[in-house]
């Protein structure tokens, strides 16, 4: 693997703070979610560090997108 496409990899790992940024809530509200099971939200954990993939962010996203408003 070349060294451009692990710095991409790399890009598209996001700490609590800029997961909950890209999702809306705050990183409290994304702690709460990991450690109630309340959200299954994927995380890559390295040690004590964990991050958030972007892919799985928008997968989780998606997995929430209504469509035609909150009537239906």
């Amino acid at each position: 693997m070349d060294s451009k496409s692990e710095l991409n990899k790399q890009s598209d790992l996001f700490t609590r703070k800029e997961a909950s940024a890209y999702l809306g809530v705050t990183a409290n509200t994304l702690a709460m979610w990991k450690y109630s099971g309340r959200y299954h939200l994927p995380v890559v954990c390295i040690g004590r560090l964990c991050k958030y993939r972007k892919a799985d962010l928008d997968e989780f996203i998606a997995r929430r997108t209504v469509s035609g408003g909150l009537n239906g």
